[in-house]
């Protein structure tokens, strides 16, 4: 049985299978999958509303350009309603002039909000006590013609920033699982820093967008350190940074689904630190994209501390500092992919990726044979208990391409290389450029 208010249903069903009650009906008919389609629904067609968790609340909506860092933006008037019926409009003039409303809350009292503008950038909410964030986001965008909106665009006149930093550091925002962004097709940096700071964040949003922009989720989630799961992203048209960040410092996460990131062609710096410094993080998504970008997986895991395996990377052709830092830091790392396949190098494109991984053994199967500027440079850095590699390098006379590699392995393991070529001894004298001193050395034919 689910129980769900009876005046909100009745639009979408009538008064089929609907059997009223105190205010409540019983879904007997509907089975789980539906009912919380129709809450969407629902959510969706509703105006954007903070509703308290506590009474005595104090609710800010803060026009302050000076502290977000960002540039000064036209006069906006945003109309709020505690009852649907009867609006108030406030005026936020143009300027640098910090301007804050406040309006008061018990527990379970609703704030409705709307603005008709192109975006809502320099402002942000911020509370005394703990609420939770519902409706349709759109409201603040559209006023009282947001329903049925999916599109954000970019340019001079669009979306681009539109909500970035709106409830900057608001420690007291718990749940925005019922907060509708419905946009499918994004703006550049949208929703950017939209939830950064929010310690007390358990639950986030549903991010339904399969076409992104630039920057559009970058920091999005950064520092929610009360947030243990990771919405579904089910984008497969990626942006330059579009995912930057997002991640960041999310101390309590834990669960990512497996298939959280579906794209097989990435953009610039799509997945920067994604999830970096997120120390509770054990098991990483599987990333199939085939086709890489200049810096697509920049310290994405980095400091990753409890992160144990590493996903498969199945591309064979790179981009320029596409892997670097991709795990540095990831002290419980036991569990490299087996080999990167890659045979066609590109500049700096594993520099530093396992660097200070202490805890892994193997390093990947490394097949390339032509290095380029960089590639390998502290690629091992620091891994204390690595004791086998494969490298079947014959060509190493790039500039930098194995400096610090191997600095500060252990003294005994197994080197496996092409049979064609002869390495020098690492040492710190030439930069630990070459085979870890007191290795035994297998010749691969």
């Amino acid at each position: 049985m689910n129980y769900i208010l009876y005046d909100r249903l009745r639009t979408y069903f009538g008064n089929k299978n609907l059997y009223a009650g105190t205010n409540k009906i019983v879904m007997a008919y509907y089975n789980d999958d539906i009912v919380r389609g129709v809450e969407e629904d629902v959510y969706a067609g509703e105006y954007f509303y903070i509703e308290s968790l506590e009474d005595n609340n104090t609710i800010r909506l803060i026009k302050d350009t000076t502290t977000l860092g960002v540039q000064t933006q036209p006069e906006k008037t945003v109309y709020v309603s505690r009852d649907l019926n009867t609006w108030t409009g406030y005026i936020y003039s143009a300027g640098t002039e910090t301007i804050t409303n406040s309006w008061s809350l018990n527990a379970g009292d609703k704030l409705y909000f709307k603005c008709s503008t192109n975006k809502l950038i320099g402002f942000y909410f911020y509370s005394t006590k703990g609420y939770n964030v519902n409706g349709n986001i759109m409201s603040l965008l559209k006023g009282d013609d947001f329903a049925g909106v999916t599109e954000l665009t970019s340019g001079f006149y669009g979306n681009d920033d539109a909500f970035y930093k709106l409830f900057y550091n608001s420690s007291k925002l718990y749940n925005a699982n019922k907060l509708v962004l419905h946009a499918t097709t994004l703006a550049n940096r949208c929703y950017s820093g939209m939830f950064i700071g929010c310690t007390s964040l358990t639950t986030a949003p549903k991010l339904p967008a399969t076409t992104l922009a630039e920057y559009c989720y970058s920091g999005m989630f950064r520092e929610c350190t009360s947030l243990t799961t990771a919405p579904a992203l089910p984008a497969t048209t990626l942006a330059n940074g579009c995912y930057q960040n997002m991640f960041m410092n999310c101390t309590g996460l834990t669960t990512i689904p497996t298939n959280l990131l579906p794209a097989t062609t990435l953009a610039n710096n799509c997945y920067d630190s994604m999830f970096a410094s997120c120390t509770s993080l054990v098991n990483a998504p599987a990333l199939p994209a085939t086709t890489l970008a200049t810096g697509c997986y920049y310290q994405m895991f980095a400091s990753c501390k409890s992160l144990v395996n590493a996903p498969a990377l199945p591309a064979t052709t790179l981009a320029n500092s596409c892997y670097i830092a991709m795990f540095s830091g990831c002290t419980s790392l036991t569990k490299a992919p087996e080999v990167l396949p890659a045979t066609t190098l590109a500049i700096r494109c594993y520099c530093d990726m396992f660097k200070y991984c202490e805890s892994l053994t193997t390093a990947p199967e490394l097949p390339a044979t032509t290095l380029v500027e960089e590639c390998y440079m502290s690629m091992f850095y620091y891994c204390t208990n690595i004791n086998y590699i494969k490298c079947l390098a014959t060509d190493i006379s790039a500039t930098n391409c194995i400096k610090y590699w191997v600095s500060n392995l252990p003294n005994d393991g197994v080197f496996v290389k092409n049979i064609n070529i002869t390495w020098p001894k690492a040492t710190s004298s030439n930069n630990y450029t070459g085979i870890p001193s007191g290795w035994t050395v297998q010749d691969f034919n």
